[in-house]
């Protein structure tokens, strides 16, 4: 048989060969180095014998597959160690993630002394350095050996495979687990981990399941690759905005209000009204109309645009359909809103495009295990937009969409932190969708057409369309690495049928537009979460709620201080003056924590020349400034949305 490998060389064996003795024939080194092989672009176990022609690829730690199976492995040694020091516990799942790996456990929460202890445990395992062993077992005999040994959800798994499936189990010298793979050899190669973190996590994702304790991992090849990693962790708890957004007073929650139910505070209010107005502007310079449509609305109008039937159970619903004459519901979106707002006076061809845009309210029944701060909250407030177009319109206003949602994240500096995928529906779950086949062929060739004519360099996803079209989802992660759809633009070929839209065309018969579902800058609370991470607390002056912040050296100044801070907000500058009896220190330092972008320290000889001794986020130390001056600078920064560079490290 010929092997062909990654860089095109063959090798030819006259006998079958597993895949880690052709590693051990290209190089004892790579044998060493190898977590797992890749077949015809398949990953597949270092133990899987090869038989026949094919193409294979040694995948080592630099390898994303590679790393997952070793970080898998170590998953593993999570798993024995856990048993070892809490035979009671019973074993969930275990698998690898971008960021290293996770086991779920039955058994009660953990602190950080049972983690270390558990660490400890492992290096006592990899020192060993056990041989990991495969073998199957008949789906019967499966069952009956994971109901012997006390693993309930392990049979659960097992149960919940197809009838034809292989059921495979390593074993690392007698502690054995059930496990698809792929695995290393043994748990030697396992050099650096560690456990971060545990929390709880509910059995298959499901609130209505039990809840187990979900202990989080890492693992490298390098001891100086797995600091690396832990400093970036401690930088990003830093950055993370649940607790940032909270030290700096943005926002808060309480037990008594709800969970995802986040109270705004002065300071994150004005970011989030200076957000607004930008984009209410910007959207009315584009051509929109604005509407102000109800938070709730009788079942009707979610039945006729078919949220109901799709989305009943992400609303909220007032009232028993059993029971009472109305039953009413809290809005999830606005779009059956301003197609009504449409539908109120006669359109033509030549009142197409109508652009109409929405700061609206919103409100969905998330999941209690899928909210987190700002970004998965169950009220929430959108740039939500509705463009009704003629079909030969579409390309120019899609493209007009995509425009303004760069614009936007372009003026906020975040252009690079994004990736684009376009949603598609799923054809194996046709009944989950409006429309058929080839209407849905149709939409989404178009749509492709117009992102490739954009340029614009994209992934696709089939099943992440809405019910009625496809998506352009502009995709963004917070620090922890997860992934939330951060803005969205659609086509929909099939609710102005639904709700009788139409419009007179220039032959004089009335015809169907199309519609765009658009956001311009996505979610105001998951957007301030994203810039609350991204920028650390130190916002653009022009997004700050405090920009500039007046601190006399003593109380003998404070007339001047008054006096340059009414000057301030004359010309629309957001500024306080430091009135506390504090030595000048630390007032300095008070507004550095709070990272506020300038401080203007006066004194005697500021007074005397009428001039700011000027200190900045970006510079340290600027020196003195005529007031006009720093005022005509800021003002500059703040028209033009400058997001300046930090030069200095003070």
């Amino acid at each position: 048989m010929k092997i062909t490998l990654k860089d095109g060389s063959a090798i030819e064996y006259a006998e079958a060969k597993s895949v880690i003795e052709i590693a051990a024939d290209i190089s004892e080194g790579l044998a060493r180095m190898a977590c797992a092989g890749e077949i015809n672009g398949q990953v597949v176990d270092l133990r899987t014998v090869v038989e026949e022609d094919c193409s294979l690829n040694i995948l080592t730690f630099n390898d994303e597959k590679g790393k997952a199976a070793y970080r898998h492995t170590a998953s593993h040694v999570l798993a024995e160690a856990v048993k070892n020091l809490y035979p009671d516990a019973k074993l969930a799942i275990g698998p690898s993630i971008d960021t290293g790996f996770y086991y779920d456990f039955d058994m009660p929460p953990l602190s950080r002394e049972d983690l270390d202890k558990i660490e400890a445990e492992m290096k006592k395992i990899i020192k060993k350095g056990e041989k990991i062993t495969r073998y199957t077992l008949p789906r019967e005999e499966a069952i009956k050996f994971m109901e012997e040994k006390g693993e309930p959800y392990k049979v659960e798994l097992i149960q919940d495979l197809p009838e034809d499936a292989e059921i495979s189990f390593y074993d690392q010298g007698g502690f054995v687990d059930l496990c698809a793979g792929p695995h290393l050899m043994s748990t030697k190669p396992i050099k650096a981990f560690k456990l971060i973190s545990s929390s709880g996590a509910y059995w298959r994702g499901s609130e209505k399941n039990k809840m187990l304790t979900r202990i989080y991992g890492t693992a490298f090849t390098k001891k100086d690759e797995l600091k690396e990693y832990l400093d970036y962790l401690e930088d990003i708890k830093k950055r993370d905005h649940n607790k940032l957004g909270r030290d700096l007073e943005l926002f808060t929650t309480v037990d008594v209000v709800g969970q995802g139910l986040p109270l705004f505070m002065p300071k994150g209010t004005k970011i989030i009204q200076t957000l607004q107005r930008w984009i209410e502007d910007e959207e009315e310079k584009r051509g929109y109309v604005r509407t102000r449509t109800p938070l709730m609305a009788k079942s009707d109008l979610y039945v006729i645009s078919d949220h109901w039937a799709h989305y009943k159970e992400g609303m909220f619903v007032l009232g028993d359909e059993e029971k009472d004459k109305e039953v009413f519901a809290l809005r999830p979106m606005t779009c059956p809103f301003q197609y009504y707002v449409y539908k109120a006076t006669p359109k033509s061809y030549r009142d197409l495009p109508y652009r109409m845009g929405e700061t609206s309210t919103l409100f969905r029944n998330e999941d209690s295990g899928e909210m987190h701060g700002l970004t998965r909250v169950r009220q929430f407030t959108i740039s939500e937009g509705h463009l009704v177009l003629m079909p030969e319109q579409l390309e120019e206003e899609f493209k007009g969409c995509v425009d303004l949602a760069k614009y936007c994240l372009t003026t906020l500096g975040l252009q690079d932190d994004v990736t684009y995928r376009m949603s598609k529906w799923d054809p194996d779950n046709a009944d989950h969708y409006l429309g058929n086949a080839e209407m849905w062929d149709t939409v989404e060739n178009t749509m492709r057409t117009i992102l490739d004519d954009i340029g614009l360099e994209y992934t696709e996803a089939a099943g992440e369309a809405a019910f009625y079209g496809p998506k352009l989802d502009i995709q963004a992660k917070n620090v922890y690495g997860k992934e939330d759809t951060m803005i969205t633009i659609q086509i929909d070929m099939f609710l102005a049928e639904r709700f009788d839209m139409s419009y007179v065309d220039r032959d004089g018969q009335k015809k169907r537009p199309y519609i765009i579902h658009r956001t311009s800058m996505g979610c105001y609370e998951r957007t301030l979460a994203w810039l609350i991470e991204k920028y650390a607390g130190a916002f653009p002056t022009w997004l700050c709620p405090e920009q500039v912040r007046v601190l006399p050296i003593s109380e003998k100044y404070l007339d001047y201080a008054n006096k340059v801070n009414e000057q301030l907000q004359s010309n629309n500058i957001l500024s306080t003056v430091d009135t506390r009896s504090e030595k000048i220190g630390y007032k300095i330092r008070d507004a550095r924590m709070q990272k506020i972008p300038y401080m203007l320290v006066v004194g005697q000889k500021e007074e005397e020349l009428g001039v700011v001794a000027v200190r900045s986020r970006f510079k340290g130390d600027e020196g003195q400034k005529g007031l006009d001056e720093f005022i005509n600078d800021i003002c500059k920064e703040i028209r033009t949305k400058e997001i300046r560079k930090v030069e200095v490290e003070e």
